[in-house]
């Protein structure tokens, strides 16, 4: 058996092998049928069996009320940067959004948003990304259609670590970093998005969990594929969906529930993160973490060494070493630069103290 290592990217899989097993075994005889859910129209019943258990498990997960549907869309989060303001700017004449711009990726729907709407930027920008700001000083426009944040921005380690207040007014969340990482009162929002590449799956699939009341307000311009209710009428089948993308999610949401749920993954989050911020903040600033406390990353751990610039040299030897040890894809996002340890949920506590092991041992070397 190949040696599998702690990955950023493929971090997701770790804790999962099982369900890389259970695939396997699968590939090329889906439950005894001779073929291949890859070879499997969208139209079969065997497919249509795949695609309810996934929203089944999804709804049993979240609790999701009755009064949302649940819907399997590609184009990623990206696309739904679009799908947002294309489906819901509608809901009032004005055509204003209201979006919290808390790291490059709320930063980069609001930009899309613009092609679209009047996009209102509820706070002063930021100089840099390492805090949400206090709620009490958002200027909310009482005209917007909707109200939209990321959740977890995983190039910045910013996360919201409650659900904003905004009285009546929709409200929008990207949560595609940190799904299912913790319970989530879904009531509270009008539209929740996610991408399943981080905690739910295999990229290609994202899921869009949309409150009825807002189906049937899509533009014009809205590409019929985006079309939030159009989807939803269809059962997510308007088109060909990623198919074997939303078989390998059915399997994963099936590991979460085996693995005690939502809760048992909030808990081992709030583990694993502090494991992290612990060597951290007790380096004495050998390791620095940009972020403000109160609106730190369980998902995303971005660091520097050395001081909070970072030492490029002591940086690219950790990698190095890192690798030597079987530990791969740990450098920061290209545009932040340092170190980001990514904790999705099947990333394991012993994953982690691996991590951590080496951060101690190459403190201890490189302390001056």
């Amino acid at each position: 058996m190949a040696k599998r290592s702690y990955s950023e990217d493929f971090s997701e899989w770790v804790g999962w092998y099982r369900v890389l097993l259970e695939a396997q075994k699968e590939l090329v005889d889906y439950k005894g049928l001779g073929i291949s859910v890859l070879e499997m129209s969208h139209r079969t019943s065997d497919f249509s069996k795949i695609i309810k258990k996934a929203e089944s498990l999804l709804r049993e997960l979240l609790n999701i009320p009755d009064n949302y549907k649940v819907i399997f869309l590609q184009g990623g989060g990206s696309g739904q940067f679009s799908g947002i303001p294309l489906n819901l700017i509608g809901l009032k004449e004005a055509r204003i959004a209201d979006y919290v711009v808390t790291g490059g990726w709320s930063a980069k729907a609001a930009k899309e948003a613009e092609k679209y709407a009047k996009v209102n930027l509820v706070h002063p920008k930021l100089s840099t990304y390492t805090k949400v700001p206090d709620p009490s000083t958002w200027n909310l426009n009482p005209d917007a259609s909707y109200v939209y944040y990321c959740a977890n921005e995983t190039v910045h380690g910013v996360e919201f670590d409650f659900v904003p207040d905004v009285g009546k007014a929709v409200l929008v969340c990207d949560m595609s970093s940190n799904f299912l990482s913790r319970p989530v009162d879904v009531s509270k929002f009008g539209v929740i998005f996610a991408g399943a590449q981080k905690n739910i799956g295999s990229a290609g699939v994202t899921a869009v969990i949309v409150r009825d009341d807002l189906l049937g307000f899509a533009l014009k311009e809205c590409p019929i594929v985006l079309d939030y209710k159009v989807q939803s009428e269809n059962g997510s089948l308007y088109n060909t969906p990623p198919c074997f993308c939303i078989y390998i999610m059915g399997l994963v949401l099936e590991w979460i529930k085996n693995n005690g749920g939502v809760k048992a993954m909030d808990k081992l989050s709030q583990i694993k993160s502090q494991i992290i911020y612990d060597i951290i903040d007790n380096s004495n600033g050998f390791y620095v973490c940009p972020v403000e406390k109160k609106s730190r990353s369980r998902m995303n751990v971005p660091f520097r060494i050395g001081s909070i610039k970072g030492d490029e040299a002591l940086e690219k030897k950790f990698l190095d070493e890192a690798v030597e040890n079987n530990m791969i894809s740990l450098k920061g996002h290209r545009s932040v630069g340092g170190i980001r340890a990514s904790l999705y949920n099947a990333v394991t506590i012993e994953d982690v103290q691996k991590l951590s092991a080496h951060m101690k041992c190459f403190m201890e070397r490189h302390r001056s």
